[in-house]
């Protein structure tokens, strides 16, 4: 079968053919790849920035952001069967007993450090014509999702970070009074979104969905076609190029909660400045080697104590964002169909991921199909 895969010992990039893999335990499924997402993280993979093979192996299979589907299960799966499309989930626990997050199916939030993620570190990845995973890593999706699903993923991290913002935004607050105030929890709140790609896009329209007045802040100028995607969700685009973050903050007032999705340390550091009142800060980006940034620690420390704010890390997701998500994204498509299908912006062949991933995005979010009737 064909598979793209990264070489860090020779630094290349290449697809190569593999054994199919043969379902081995009771528990597992073989599925066929159907879409596979290109994202930040793999042009990272491909720029040897980090990114680990299995053990006692020169190569790592990549890609996270998949779409499958079942072609065959072993006798002791019981929630799936052939013909089933499934988003299977990255990461995959540790083996310490003593780590409760993973003992526990939350390995997202693993304590040792020593989990695998299938695609990025010591597991192979996704961009493959076939794999074979246990059935408790596997998420289904309804057919109809077909043509979207593979946003899936990249949406479990703005699920996951605003589930907890919820939690706590209903629960801080000892004047809030869930009961009362509806089953929207940004009700009369403000949100500032960083990026205008798939996660910071996905996030906007989660926070639109919340009931958040929603702001999303890049670089872009109109025209462009995404800031058309950020007005025909109900959120304001504002660029940088235009409105400084101080100014932004003046016109948009308290700002409640900032979604980062950019990945660049600067532009996070200027952003949690003007963190309003109260407020949560989400960061979901990995910011790569970039140059050292001035920053006035003291002052951030200042506000974060005075102003009674929350610095919030999100990565990676488990079952329950995942199935979230889902929802989320079927939501998303009633309420704004051609808005989230142009997220999508092709579906290319395998012998052209390599070229995506190192030049320039194609639209918004590339996507490899495997499926030749994709």
């Amino acid at each position: 079968m064909k598979a793209l895969a990264v070489f860090p010992g020779s630094r290349e990039i290449k697809l190569v053919d593999m054994n199919d893999p043969d379902i081995s335990e009771p528990d597992q499924v073989k599925l066929q790849i159907l879409d596979v997402g290109i994202c930040g993280t793999d042009k990272e993979i491909c720029a040897f920035e980090y990114g680990t093979p299995p053990v006692g192996e020169d190569h790592l299979v990549i890609g996270h952001e998949s779409l499958a589907r079942v072609v065959a299960a072993g006798p002791a799966v019981t929630r799936l069967q052939p013909g089933d499309l499934v988003v299977p989930s990255v990461r995959r626990p540790c083996s310490h007993p003593d780590c409760r997050a993973c003992r526990s199916g939350h390995q997202d939030y693993c304590y040792t450090g020593d989990f695998r993620e299938r695609g990025i570190k010591e597991a192979h990845g996704y961009m493959a014509e076939f794999v074979v995973d246990s059935e408790r890593y596997m998420n289904p999706v309804p057919t109809d999702m077909r043509e979207i699903a593979v946003l899936i993923e990249p949406l479990t991290i703005a699920q996951k970070a605003l589930d907890q913002a919820s939690w706590m935004m209903q629960r801080r607050p000892p004047w809030f009074d869930p009961a009362k105030e509806g089953s929207e929890f940004g009700s009369g709140l403000t949100a500032l979104v960083l990026g205008v790609g798939p996660v910071g896009l996905l996030g906007a329209m989660a926070l639109v969905s919340a009931g958040f007045t929603t702001y999303v802040y890049s670089r872009e100028l109109p025209p462009n076609p995404r800031i058309d995607l950020v007005t025909a969700i109900g959120a304001r685009y504002i660029s940088s190029q235009t409105l400084s973050f101080a100014d932004l903050a003046g016109e948009a007032g308290n700002l409640d909660l900032v979604y980062e999705a950019v990945g660049q340390s600067h532009f996070a550091a200027q952003a949690l400045r003007v963190l309003g009142t109260n407020g949560i800060f989400v960061m979901t980006g990995v910011p790569g080697l970039q140059a050292l940034i001035e920053a006035d620690p003291a002052r951030l420390m200042r506000d974060m104590v005075l102003k009674n704010q929350i610095l919030l890390g999100t990565v990676n997701a488990g079952t329950e964002a995942f199935a979230a998500a889902i929802d989320s994204l079927n939501g998303f498509h009633r309420a704004w169909p051609e808005t989230v299908e142009a997220l999508i912006g092709g579906r290319y062949l395998p012998e052209e991921a390599s070229e995506l991933i190192l030049g320039r995005p194609a639209g918004i979010k590339s996507v490899i199909a495997f499926d030749s009737a994709a």
